[in-house]
């Protein structure tokens, strides 16, 4: 042990000596630390204009005059997703989906408002994340760090001469092995203290601290790369660019071929032909704004034989709110049908891209990050879903105070007389509140357990490697 401790505080002093190890440190740590106050200010700042925003959308929906009810249903409502508390570090999808969604009649929007969506390239660029800095940039300065770790010993002949004085291969591997690791947790500082500050503000200590285990790992692994092709190789330059093709290999390339593979695999019609898809579908429903469709033959015919009358304008209900409320139930189903069937694409995309990550550990951390942060993709369509069974209810509550609150003749008379074919705003009193609130902790650790097992295949993987390439130390 006292050996293994020495050989890791010679790696740091030479470091130190050095400059460059120092320089490279010291500039990650601060990036992160910088990444992790920039988001955690920005992601503050947008929980409360959220729910600012929230507050104004649902008053405002509230503080509409006297109103045609059919014009409260096109007027609208907005509900916006509060940021989880670790999306301060890993924003995952939610950088890219939307934060909001306008809620209307006959129709389901697209959420709306996502950063990188109204920035430039410059400013996507130049938004870094914590989770993206640890995912790609540091197992960078830690190849620039120790891709000479063991190298450097065997061309200074120091690694032979240690060998022959009594130390164990097992204590020079693992005192390299360590400051390697050492250096990576020092950048994984900031982004722990960024996870206990997610903790006081409201996220589960389970999932903060599973999230911080799995970046741990995520390092050991880098550490344990490094350490391996340093081992392996039996010059400086050698060790410097097999490392630098591993890291293009698995955190540039492997990620990109994982998302276009599963697009591939998984093709999805693009928004034009979808959106003719849905309208071709629709047209098969009727016109729910004309009472005279067609369509709704066959349900003026039951109303009349259920209340005994001949005219619809004796029912006792308006039967153009009846028309507006039946119509509005069919297009829900045939919206709601495409709606599963484009996410279940998503997911089965996904799912696909995610199991690279047997490949690669960047994809494995990546996953695993946004599972844990509650930043996912099944997230934001669960998002999609609370918004629409809200949008649905509202919608058909005022379809219901336009069948019950407002009088056929009057109505259909609207045009000529405004003014009167209008219902109290006291009506208006239908809308629910909208709170959207992340998956509790251990249902997310349920989640992310398939990547945290591949997070520990390539924890067993790369100990393996270095036991294997232990056996060129001498060489």
């Amino acid at each position: 042990m006292n050996a293994t401790k020495q050989i890791m505080l010679d790696e740091w002093r030479y470091w130190q000596r050095t400059k460059l190890a120092t320089t490279v440190i010291f500039i990650g740590v601060v990036l992160t630390l910088a990444s992790v106050v920039v988001n955690t200010i920005e992601v503050r700042q947008a929980a409360d204009e959220r729910k600012h925003f929230q507050q104004v959308s649902e008053s405002r929906f509230l503080e509409q005059p006297d109103r045609h009810p059919h014009r409260m249903v096109h007027y609208g409502h907005y509900v916006f997703r509060a940021p989880s508390p670790l999306s301060m570090i890993e924003p995952g999808v939610d950088a890219y989906t939307g934060t909001s969604i306008f809620l209307e009649g006959h129709r389901q929007n697209s959420a709306t408002f996502a950063d990188q969506r109204q920035s430039s390239g410059l400013t996507r660029f130049s938004s870094l994340s914590p989770a993206f800095l640890m995912q790609v940039l540091v197992p960078l300065l830690m190849i620039l760090v120790g891709y000479a770790c063991i190298t450097r010993e065997k061309e200074a002949g120091t690694l032979n001469i240690m060998l022959t004085q009594g130390v164990k291969k097992r204590e020079v591997l693992t005192g390299k092995f360590l400051a390697l690791v050492g250096s990576g947790l020092l950048v994984l500082l900031p982004l722990a203290l960024a996870s206990i500050w997610a903790s006081v503000t409201g996220e589960s200590i389970i999932v903060t601290t599973g999230f911080v285990v799995g970046y741990f790992l995520y390092i050991l692994i880098w550490g344990a790369i490094v350490l391996w092709v340093s081992t392996f190789s039996s010059r400086k330059n050698t060790s410097f660019a097999s490392l630098i093709c591993l890291w293009i290999a698995l955190c540039i390339l492997i990620p990109r071929i994982s998302s276009s593979t599963a697009a591939s695999i998984v093709p999805s019609p693009g928004k034009l032909e979808a959106d003719f898809a849905v309208l071709e579908e629709l047209r098969k429903l009727g016109d729910g704004h004309n009472a005279s469709d067609p369509a709704f033959n066959q349900l003026k015919a039951n109303l009349l034989a259920k209340h005994n009358v001949n005219d619809i304008a004796d029912l006792p209900v308006n039967f153009r709110g009846v028309v507006a409320e039946y119509s509005e139930e069919k297009l829900t189903k045939v919206l709601n049908q495409f709606a599963e069937i484009r996410m279940q694409e998503e997911v089965s995309q996904a799912e696909i891209a995610r199991h690279f990550g047997w490949l690669s550990p960047t994809v494995s951390i990546r996953t695993f990050s946004m599972m844990m942060a509650g930043t996912n993709l099944e997230t934001h369509h669960r998002f999609l879903r609370e918004a629409e069974a809200l949008r649905y209810e509202f919608i058909q509550s005022l379809n219901h105070v336009h069948q019950h609150k407002l009088d056929y003749h009057t109505d259909i008379n609207r045009y000529r007389d405004d003014v009167v074919a209008r219902v109290d705003a006291g009506n208006w009193n239908i809308l629910s509140s909208f709170s959207f609130e992340p998956q509790p902790g251990m249902a997310r650790l349920h989640q992310s357990l398939l990547y945290s097992l591949q997070l520990l295949f390539w924890c067993i993987v790369t100990l393996l490697l270095i036991k294997r390439a232990s056996r060129r130390m001498e060489q």
